[in-house]
């Protein structure tokens, strides 16, 4: 998702505060409340930044590469755990969605792994939050990519 000149603006702000806290981007952006940050932090920065463990907020690498020019165009995602195997079993976004169950039969035969459900469901709303995953309301909860797995950036995580 394209970035208005505010929000990449206030993107770099962080990065250069990082790691920082409700109350300092209030004063910064001279806004009301700790509220309208985080407003505004889930509204126009969700995937470009996060919360640390001890609830400082930071840059996600999704946002540092999109403040660096890095990456092909498309979306940059960095892959934690079993993201990386839930992205890859995920049907195409020209494709029928997949079943929780689906997706988590995908994960097993591609990596010999077991997986647990929950893990699946966390990293496929982890996915959704990212923007490469949509979710398709049916019966079930089905997914399926919202782009081309060749237009995804994928970063190397530490």
């Amino acid at each position: 998702m394209p970035l208005s000149e505010t929000a990449r603006s206030r993107l770099a702000d962080i990065l250069e505060r990082e790691p920082t806290k409700n109350s300092e981007l209030q004063a910064a952006w001279d806004m009301e409340s700790g509220s309208d940050v985080h407003q505004f932090l889930e509204t126009e920065l969700g995937p470009y930044y996060y919360r640390d463990d001890d609830s400082l907020i930071r840059v996600s690498p999704e946002g540092k590469a999109l403040l660096s020019g890095d990456g092909t165009g498309g979306p940059a995602i960095a892959f934690s755990g079993i993201e990386q195997d839930v992205f890859e079993a995920l049907p195409g976004p020209e494709t029928d969605p997949a079943s929780v169950v689906s997706i988590l039969h995908g994960v097993e035969e591609q990596t010999n792994l077991d997986p647990e459900v929950d893990a699946v469901r966390s990293a496929l709303r982890t996915l959704v939050r990212k923007e490469v995953c949509e979710k398709v309301p049916r019966t079930v909860p089905t997914y399926r990519l919202s782009v081309p797995r060749s237009e995804v950036d994928v970063l190397e995580t530490d």
